[in-house]
């Protein structure tokens, strides 16, 4: 039995408390284990709590597509990188003046697009032009990917509740996620202000949302 089915068969998700900023070795250790075998995880980041798994395992990514309810190729595909060197087989180009922002913004709450390498569609077998990168500034994802020597592909916790729309409190979240994930990680108080969205794939960067980054202090 694939690792990803034994999940599946699982009845509950693990609920694991991780110090946010200090983040036990042991813990990440088994994340990142976990992820490994094929699990589906909730994580805090600097925004909104996401969810997510290791991007090269194919049978992972189409689990989270179906806990999300989205065909593959509909899937708005955001990586969670370590550091700037972690994305340069993902995206096809930086230019330098490009790098220096991404060097003064990140870490940080931004998603940026770019166009994608031909490594991306290979991910979820459908051509996919462009792809979004975070290198959230929190300790936890950061961690968590570094050790998995992979980014994951994120996506955000979203409430049903139209005004409320994202839940923060991870208690509530592995209420709601318990009988869908297998680990739920509580970091913490979530926020409720998703990343900035910036498009660089044309010639200029154009925002594509506002979020809780303030993008045009790096432009100077």
């Amino acid at each position: 039995m694939h690792g990803w089915a034994i999940f599946v068969a699982a009845m509950q998700a693990e609920l694991l408390k991780i110090h946010p900023k200090n983040p036990e070795p042991r813990k990440i250790r088994h994340v990142v284990e976990l992820l490994q075998r094929g699990a589906i995880v909730v994580y805090p980041t600097d925004t909104i709590y996401g969810i997510g798994c290791d991007l090269k395992n194919r049978r992972s990514v189409e689990r989270l597509c179906a806990i999300l309810d989205i065909k593959p190729g509909k899937l708005d595909l955001s990586f969670i990188c370590h550091d700037l060197s972690h994305i340069s087989q993902f995206v096809k180009r930086i230019d330098t003046p490009v790098f220096k922002i991404l060097k003064k913004a990140l870490p940080g709450p931004f998603t940026f697009i770019f166009e994608s390498t031909t490594e991306v569609p290979k991910i979820l077998g459908v051509t996919k032009k462009t792809v979004g990168i975070r290198i959230p500034h929190h300790t936890i994802p950061l961690e968590i990917v570094k050790q998995l020597g992979n980014p994951l592909i994120t996506a955000s916790i979203k409430d049903d509740d139209t005004i409320k729309e994202y839940t923060t409190d991870p208690e509530e979240i592995y209420e709601d996620f318990k009988h869908k994930v297998d680990l739920v990680i509580d970091g913490g108080t979530g926020g409720n202000i998703p990343s900035t969205v910036v498009d660089f794939t044309g010639d200029e960067p154009v925002l594509v949302r506002q979020g809780l980054g303030n993008f045009e202090e790096y432009l100077s």
